[in-house]
């Protein structure tokens, strides 16, 4: 991969030479050589991990907590998603993800005080994200992590970096900037989209989940569906 992820749908490699499309989540030894140089991978997940997952994944009333609080984080999705043009979707199924998949607790501020877990939130993000977006220092100050551990435990704030760290990796990847990707627009956007749930996640086999929760009906209602305010019936 090269620093840049061309997005043009005329572009000849996006069909294979027996005239299929390629699958966005097939990565080449040369893009995954790359993407570990320049953000770090940690390849696939461990199958036992694997079948856990999938498992909680059928659990319907784990699925049903957690598209709950994804509509209560709705309206930071869609309002941060149009500031930075990147697609809603991809920010919903990764919190959908995230959230089926969290671990008990490490919502709790004494346990994220406490240095148990590297990660928090409903998107799983690190203080090492704040670095990144220049909302901390390089090397920041006990007293400073401290506060970024609570501010990434707001859910709404949590939302908000994560929209912000796929505008980030969409810049340093080179993608389109004057409008958002559509896995159904052309492979290449499809590609990028599935380059940037690997980014996020780091395990190989993330994008595949990703993608396939975009096209999940009841997320695509939650993300898109008009909410109309209900009228009491006349007496």
């Amino acid at each position: 991969m090269t620093a840049s992820l061309s997005t043009d749908s005329s572009d000849p490699e996006s069909f294979t030479s027996e005239g299929q499309r390629p699958d966005p989540i097939d990565f080449t030894p040369e893009e995954l050589k790359e993407l570990q140089r320049r953000f770090g991978v940690h390849g696939p997940q461990a199958p036992l991990a694997q079948l856990f997952t999938h498992g909680l994944d059928q659990l319907t009333p784990l699925r049903a907590r957690t598209v709950e609080r994804l509509e209560e984080l709705r309206p930071t999705i869609l309002q941060e998603s149009r500031r930075h043009r990147i697609n809603p979707m991809l920010v919903a199924a990764v919190l959908f993800d995230e959230i089926q998949h969290a671990k008990p607790g490490e919502d709790l501020p004494l346990a994220a005080q406490s240095g148990l877990f590297s990660t928090h939130g409903p998107a799983q993000l690190g203080i090492g994200e704040l670095i990144h977006q220049g909302l901390l220092p390089a090397e920041p100050t006990a007293e400073q992590i401290q506060t970024a551990r609570l501010e990434l435990l707001d859910p709404s704030r949590n939302v908000t970096l994560l929209v912000g760290k796929f505008a980030r990796l969409s810049r340093e990847l080179g993608l389109p900037s004057d409008r958002q990707l559509e896995a159904s627009r052309s492979p290449r956007d499809a590609k990028a989209l599935a380059t940037l749930a690997y980014l996020h996640n780091g395990k190989l086999d993330y994008p595949a989940r990703i993608l396939s929760y975009m096209q999940d009906p009841e997320l695509h209602a939650l993300i898109y569906s008009e909410r109309k305010p209900q009228l009491s019936p006349l007496i």
